[in-house]
């Protein structure tokens, strides 16, 4: 018997994956349970299992290619079998996620409202509807630069068509006058000696995230001079106690604990806009994305509840994260959801860099390297630890005092990281 397997629905938004490798081929027998391909989403890469017994007669998208959520993906014959089995559960980081989201909707859905301990909602309409589109209409929208959210819908039950994106992206038809144009593509000549790559994978959800970023997000940026030489002192005197229960202890988990810190005091760099229902989400929970080269390109890493973490095991959790993204082991759990991002190259941080923004989050930081500099201190040139920290800052939800307070508050506990151990109690 000939079972079709769709394409599930492997996390909260995601409408389509892209097709990494196959690990069967057709005619091949395969068991239940076994990896059949591996399925990239957004920044993480899936291992698909089988979910069912049998010989594969069809594979119906190749690598490279997209498959949208419930489209058939392969075709199984089961050698005979009557039944079908019970459906396999999903991987545990899917079921997490999965849970995850499911929990505020269902409370939404049921009339409670949602936890007053993580989320706050500001500037609330009555609009709450989540926007239905097919995944070829959703793709349509990103290749021409459309907001879906935006798009004044025509379709049945209020449902998006690939002609309300054409319309929007054309300018004639539009719920808000702040829908993204979008250009048709270039083509580059071949003009010699020349490799051609087609952009796939993880390098194209890097430029899709950063364009987007960069079109919608209205970036400014503030960069602000920081005294580490009291922090690297405090470094030093605290490496031999992190190396006894083996951290290797950097700057970084003072810095995440420093911008926590500055979070607090200004919420509206812990936000995030909901372009769908107008509203600007206020979280109070701090889960820090931290930005670093993988094997595949840029990935941003996930330390949750940051803020109810010791420096060692932030330093812990940190180092865990980059070597499963260097490994390009990491989850997708691991790689969503912050809501704050640190960028930073380590000893390769350069002096300044203008950041973009990991949308939709509101701000991202950007940490440069230390070094030894002359400055001025009580009238006297002397020798001092000098780092630059640079804020890219989305100028529709905060404004320019907001960032520059917000880096002042960092400064001012890493350069006297007392005061950043009383605020830490």
């Amino acid at each position: 018997m000939a079972f079709e397997f769709h394409l599930p629905d492997i996390g909260e938004g995601v409408v389509e994956g892209e097709i990494v490798s196959w690990k069967v081929k057709v005619g091949d027998k395969i068991k239940l349970d076994q990896p059949i391909v591996e399925i990239m989403t957004d920044k993480a890469t899936v291992e698909i299992p089988s979910p069912r017994a049998g010989t594969v007669t069809k594979i119906n998208f190749k690598d490279g290619e997209i498959c949208p959520v419930g489209k058939v993906l392969v075709v199984i014959d089961e050698d005979g079998a009557t039944a079908p089995a019970p459906k396999p559960a999903a991987p545990a980081h899917v079921q997490a996620a999965a849970a995850a989201a499911a929990a505020p909707r269902a409370a939404v859905e049921r009339g409670a409202p949602p936890p007053a301990s993580t989320i706050e909602v500001v500037d609330a309409t009555s609009d709450r509807s989540r926007v239905l589109a097919t995944p070829a209409t959703r793709r349509l929208a990103r290749q021409l630069g459309v907001e879906i959210g935006r798009v004044a819908p025509t379709g049945k039950h209020n449902r998006v068509t690939t002609e309300d994106v054409k319309r929007a992206q054309d300018g004639t038809v539009s719920s808000s006058p702040q829908v993204a144009k979008g250009y048709a593509p270039i083509s580059i000549a071949h003009g010699g000696d020349e490799e051609r790559i087609p952009l796939r994978g993880i390098r194209k959800k890097i430029a899709e995230s950063m364009s987007r970023s960069v079109n919608t997000a209205a970036h400014f940026t503030y960069v602000e001079e920081i005294d580490m030489t009291e922090l690297v002192a405090v470094r030093e005197r605290a490496k031999p106690r992190a190396a006894e229960r083996g951290v290797k202890l950097n700057y970084l988990p003072f810095i995440v604990k420093a911008i926590v810190s500055g979070l607090k005091k200004w919420p509206m760099l812990n936000a995030s806009l909901d372009e769908a229902t107008q509203e600007i989400v206020r979280k109070r929970y701090y889960h820090i994305g931290v930005a670093a080269q993988g094997p595949h390109g840029l990935a941003v890493s996930v330390v949750r509840d940051a803020d109810k973490r010791s420096i060692f095991d932030l330093s812990s959790e940190i180092d865990r994260l980059g070597a499963a993204v260097k490994a390009g082991t990491a989850t997708r759990e691991e790689l969503t959801g912050s809501t704050f991002t640190i960028s930073s190259l380590g000893k390769l941080g350069g002096v300044l860099a203008t950041p973009i923004i990991n949308f939709p989050e509101v701000a991202i930081v950007g940490v440069h390297k230390i070094e030894e500099k002359p400055a001025v201190r009580g009238g006297q040139i002397v020798i001092r630890h000098l780092m630059n920290l640079s804020i890219s800052v989305d100028h529709r939800l905060a404004d320019g005092w907001d960032g520059a307070m917000f880096l002042q508050d960092v400064k001012s506990l890493l350069e006297d990281p007392t005061t950043m151990f009383m605020e830490m109690i």
